[in-house]
């Protein structure tokens, strides 16, 4: 504290002394002369061999002393050439002590790295007595603190760190894990609260500490109510623990256990008995059982074990359900772990029911997600709940597939399991898909709106689109839908078709014919919405293939997207105008049939005066210029706004510059194709406009 207080005078001394340099260089005489006085009382200190400390609390309370009279030599120049050796001085030192400060800071990292915490505080502790003011030594040190348990050292550690930088990330979020361990809930939310406030972007990590937060407290909270309950003599809280004794008696039949079970079961109907149970470690009396243990693991197969074993998972549901505190402790236990997976695919129907009812309850919250993710074999959990979803019994394949659906809510859960998407998932998904009928086609649009969420991440996306029997799936689902009118499960099948054909794949190109095919006929559906998504395979399958472009004109789709472009539907005029474009792009044929129907392209002409969507615009510009490749068609947009409403997309200020591009194209095959219209383009100022889109041309 002396030395710092000592460093703090010396900042104190710098600064007066930068006001003395300033006023001797003024142009006011009066103002040199005081200062002349003031440097000669410092060079006057500089001289004094005395090494007496000053008691600095009586500095500043009695009038300076006469300064003593100054001598030719002690000129201004003198006293800067002393002022600048002594910053030199200081710099040196300084360097010195940030060299060995450092070595020492490394050094608490490596044993930190190690776990041996109280080491890495020692290293840091010497670095801080080299170097004061240096931030990491604080922070890492408080980081230390925090994993002995020190948490009043670690507080006091972040406010020095806070002194050297106030906007320290690090500072806060360990003073938040400390103010944590010592249960002040609301300091640690306001130490999280302004790492946000610092860094914006760090919301997402700022959440799940405040998450953390809550959670704690809500524990600590549950625990001294049940510890109140049980000290009052409730009833329904001293069950909890006889029932628990009772159930540690080893060697007794599944049947003693299955009794016992049942009634823990029936008072753990709220937060003070599931509470209880923890703090009365239930949690390891049942997983430690050998009994229990032989019945979840299914190394016992007769009535008595079943039973058992379906008591304990309606037990762990009771206990877990609403109570996050024991969803983590259930994770915790490797039998619970390992069974949870399991049993998924156990040969007993009741069991099954039991286990993916509580997989259930977990994968509806977050929290519980995260829990799930992290402790189960994702692996072995996915390809048992395809499993399960491939047998139709009902009940057990609507939840095997809503905890699916839950779970690639996480973005985790679709990274973990790309390496096994193809054997565990797209394997018995496209198995369900070539057979679909009315025993599963009330599971499949939930199956496949999970899968398509799956698809989100890149990697996975790029596996199913490049799956040969993925795409063949597809094509006999399609077909058996139509033919059924299984509109449900047709909706989202045309979405996750949608979604796939984003990415070129030569596998794609092969099937494109026959996947167009089969949405020409959509094209004549009942349900408005079959028909945008029908006319969306169709705008990302067409460009793939040539031949899908050839095979589509012949079934008078170019008559169809122009009825759908009179609609109102956005997502539907977006796929339309750009099937139209890739079929007026890839074909004469499609270019006149167009024409013939609609001289003067008012459809199109609509679309570029009235679209907010860049991508609409766009495509129409480019589908007018394929237009304006066949003889007479400029001529007939003589006397139209035509020229007028290209220019305001060549000229407009866009985010995609396509727009700009392809409304330049088509003005300039307009002015070529019927020189009329270069009159109107020079009246509105147009080829200044034109000349400045050359280079998005380029």
């Amino acid at each position: 504290m002396e030395e710092l207080e000592d460093f703090e005078s010396f900042l104190k001394n710098v600064d007066q002394i930068s006001r003395v340099v300033q006023d001797l260089s003024s142009a006011d005489v009066e103002v040199q002369q005081k200062a002349m006085v003031k440097a000669d009382c410092y060079i006057a200190a500089l001289d004094d061999p005395c090494r007496t400390k000053v008691n600095k609390t009586t500095i500043g309370t009695h009038p300076p002393l006469q300064p003593p009279l100054r001598h030719q030599s002690e000129s201004p120049e003198n006293f800067m050439m002393i002022m600048e050796r002594d910053a030199e001085d200081r710099g040196v030192r300084r360097t010195a002590k940030v060299k060995k400060a450092t070595a020492l800071k490394d050094k608490g990292n490596e044993a930190y790295a190690q776990e041996d915490y109280e080491t890495a505080v020692k290293y840091y502790s010497d670095g801080l007595a080299e170097l004061k003011d240096m931030q990491p030594l604080y922070t890492n040190r408080a980081q230390a603190y925090v994993k002995l348990g020190k948490y009043e050292e670690a507080i006091s550690d972040c406010e020095w760190a806070l002194k050297c930088n106030e906007k320290c990330i690090k500072a806060y979020l360990h003073m938040g894990k400390a103010y944590l361990g010592i249960k002040k809930y609301n300091e640690a939310r306001n130490c999280f609260e302004k790492i946000q406030e610092i860094e914006p972007r760090r919301e997402s990590m700022v959440k799940e500490y405040l998450t953390h937060v809550d959670l704690e407290e809500e524990r600590e909270i549950q625990e001294m109510n049940a510890r109140q309950e049980f000290n009052k003599g409730e009833k329904k809280a001293t069950t909890v623990p006889q029932m628990l004794e009772k159930l540690s008696r080893p060697g007794q039949m599944p049947f003693y256990y299955c009794g016992g079970l049942e009634i823990l079961s029936q008072v753990l109907t709220d937060s003070t008995g599931q509470t209880l149970f923890r703090l009365n470690n239930g949690f390891s009396i049942i997983s430690n059982n050998d009994t229990v243990k032989s019945c979840l693991l299914q190394k016992t197969n007769d009535p008595d074990s079943q039973e058992l074993c379906g008591s304990v998972l309606k037990l762990w549901k009771a206990v877990c359900h609403g109570n996050d505190e024991n969803q983590k402790m259930l994770m915790m236990c490797p039998v619970s772990r390992q069974s949870l997976v399991q049993l998924v695919t156990s040969e007993h129907v009741a069991i099954v029911n039991e286990c993916l009812a509580l997989l259930y309850l977990y994968s509806q919250m977050p929290r519980g997600r995260c829990l799930a993710i992290d402790n189960l074999n994702l692996h072995m959990l996915v390809r048992n709940l395809m499993v399960c979803i491939s047998k139709p019994k009902q009940q057990q394949e609507n939840t095997a597939v809503n905890i699916l659906l839950n779970l690639t809510a996480e973005n985790r859960f679709c990274i973990q399991i790309r390496n096994v998407l193809s054997d565990s998932v797209i394997v018995p998904f496209t198995a369900i898909l070539r057979n679909v009928s009315q025993s599963n086609r009330h599971v499949l649009p939930s199956l496949i709106s999970a899968l398509g969420c799956v698809a989100r991440d890149d990697v996975n996306r790029h596996k199913f689109a490049h799956d040969p029997e993925c795409w063949k799936a597809f094509l006999i689902a399609l077909r058996q839908c139509t033919v059924c009118e299984y509109r449900e499960i047709l909706y989202p099948l045309l979405g996750l078709i949608i979604n796939l054909s984003m990415i070129t794949s030569p596998v794609i190109q092969e099937h494109a014919a026959l996947l167009c095919d089969c949405c020409l006929g959509l094209l004549r559906d009942d349900d408005g919405g079959i028909i945008t998504r029908a006319t969306g395979v169709l705008s990302s399958v067409l460009p793939q293939s040539s031949e899908a472009i050839k095979h589509v004109n012949q079934g008078e789709v170019v008559r169809t997207m122009r009825w759908l472009l009179k609609g109102t539907g956005q997502t539907a005029t977006k796929y339309a105008i750009k099937t139209l474009t890739v079929c007026t792009g890839g074909s004469q044929l499609a270019r006149e049939e167009l024409v013939k129907s609609d001289k003067k392209l008012s459809v199109l002409r609509h679309l570029l005066s009235s679209s907010c969507d860049e991508m609409v615009s766009g495509n129409a510009a480019l589908c007018l210029a394929h237009c304006l490749e066949l003889e007479g068609v400029a001529s007939h947009l003589l006397g139209t706004d035509i020229v007028l409403l290209l220019l305001r997309h060549a000229a407009g200020d866009t985010k995609k510059t396509a727009v700009q591009q392809n409304a330049a194209i088509a003005l300039g095959k307009l002015c070529r194709s019927e020189p009329r219209h270069m009159n109107k383009l020079r009246e509105l100022h147009g080829l200044e406009i034109l000349h400045s889109c050359v280079k998005l041309i380029a």
